[in-house]
């Protein structure tokens, strides 16, 4: 072998094994979520209590289910009682939140919802609004503005209304309906997960959720994987981080 040859070889070898090394450090691996390292969590039903909440800043408390109703079809829809009892709670913000399987709210519906924030309010727990999650489609959105205007319009103005969202509605949402949704809620809480795991491409949707032109935060499942984009903390709209606890 020529010096040349050598030389070649030699560089070739280094550029094989430089070149992981670069890779590391341009994609750094996903990581675990530490829910140790945040201070605001959804607390599910059936999810039990862990230490972190003794950190907790901000709790996103499910409190109900509304749907129709399968045990009894003549009762319509229904809204089924779920989550922590109403008791006080000691964090900074608590967000009342109501899992909807339907958008067809008969006015008892809407009476219940109100009832109990009240009753939350009135323990002494400093409850900031109430977070709605619903899984709409990108074509549905329209007609979930208008869900959502209504029920602002009954929630008295003391109290914020959060909604989760979709990562695609940035990417295929139709940008008039989207704009419709400012002014009438205060942030978009969007998920980064379905199920128990993170969504393995979640990356890529990322860049674009400023496209909406809301306040967002951006939903963790704990345990998921998970990296952070510099060009989320850069954003003018990112607002933090909502960890979904769960059971081991």
């Amino acid at each position: 072998m020529g010096p040349v040859a050598a030389l070649l070889l030699v560089r070739n070898y280094l550029g094989c094994c430089l070149l992981p090394l670069w890779l590391c450090w341009a994609f750094p691996a996903a990581a675990a979520v530490d829910a140790t390292d945040h201070d605001a969590f959804w607390l599910w039903s059936g999810v039990r209590t862990q230490p972190v909440l003794a950190q907790a800043k901000v709790l996103y408390i499910l409190q109900g289910q509304v749907s129709r109703s399968r045990r009894h079809p003549g009762r319509g829809v229904e809204l089924i009682a779920q989550g922590l009892p109403v008791s006080r709670l000691s964090q900074d913000q608590v967000w009342v939140v109501y899992r909807a399987h339907t958008l067809a709210w008969p006015e008892t519906i809407y009476s219940q919802l109100l009832g109990q924030v009240q009753r939350w309010q009135d323990s002494g727990t400093q409850v900031v609004g109430v977070q709605i999650d619903f899984d709409s489609s990108t074509g549905e959105l329209e007609r979930y503005g208008h869900f959502l205007s209504d029920l602002r319009q009954r929630l008295p103005s003391r109290y914020r209304l959060s909604i989760t969202g979709l990562m695609d509605w940035s990417s295929n949402g139709d940008p008039q309906a989207i704009s419709q949704l400012k002014g009438v809620v205060d942030e978009v809480v969007v998920q980064t997960y379905q199920g128990r795991y993170s969504i393995p491409n979640y990356a890529s949707y990322l860049p674009r959720l400023d496209r909406m032109g809301l306040p967002y935060k951006v939903g963790l499942i704990q345990g998921g994987d998970w990296q952070e984009p510099q060009a989320l903390r850069d954003s003018p709209w990112f607002r933090g981080y909502v960890v979904f606890l769960q059971n081991p």
